[in-house]
């Protein structure tokens, strides 16, 4: 999700507004693709993507980490150009990991792939909580990717629809030993 982003839209033209999102898309998008993840829909500056469905994938935590580091990275990239233009945006990620139910939602002659429950509600919750550079993530995905990452707890945040507060961390880097490596593609 890009933070600022209606306040940008506000006070800029639409064909502003547009452009800046299609440089967005262009950036993000292929990495969706690279690591392997379904986009699940656009919402306007903001991207739900999941991985591990409709196809089994390897290490789908890992992969969904890599690609938002990559993505934060991207964005950090074309911040430049943006505040060049005059424009304040920056990139806020939150990952959540675990099972959710998957498959076509909506009515006759209108339907689209979601995934529907705890995860992505959780995903969702932890991304409006985070500041512009931070990718902030679930304990669960913490536990399964720990070796790969470097954090810093934001310790327990309540999150609206959650009766319990909720452990979470910021990922600040790739550990050095797994920036290069990945397993099925190249970074």
């Amino acid at each position: 999700d890009l933070r600022e982003f209606t306040t940008f839209a506000e006070t800029n033209e639409p064909e502003e507004v547009m452009d800046v999102l299609w440089e967005y898309h262009a950036e993000l998008g292929p990495l969706i693709l690279k690591h392997e993840g379904t986009l699940e829909r656009f919402t306007g500056d903001g991207m739900m993507v999941f991985f591990n469905d409709p196809i089994v994938v390897p290490n789908p935590e890992e992969r969904a980490v890599r690609m938002a580091v990559e993505m934060r990275d991207r964005i950090a990239a074309l911040q430049t150009k943006w505040t060049n233009r005059g424009y304040t945006l920056g990139l806020g990620a939150g990952i959540s990991a675990g099972y959710a139910t998957i498959g076509a939602i909506g009515f006759e002659g209108r339907r689209d792939y979601a995934a529907i429950g705890t995860v992505p509600n959780l995903a969702a919750r932890l991304c409006e909580q985070a500041r512009p550079g931070q990718i902030l993530i679930s304990q669960r995905l913490y536990s399964a990717v720990e070796p790969l990452v470097e954090v810093e707890s934001m310790g327990e945040r309540s999150f609206k629809g959650f009766h319990r507060p909720q452990q979470t961390y910021n990922i600040l880097r790739l550990n050095a030993q797994f920036r290069e490596q990945y397993t099925g593609t190249d970074t």
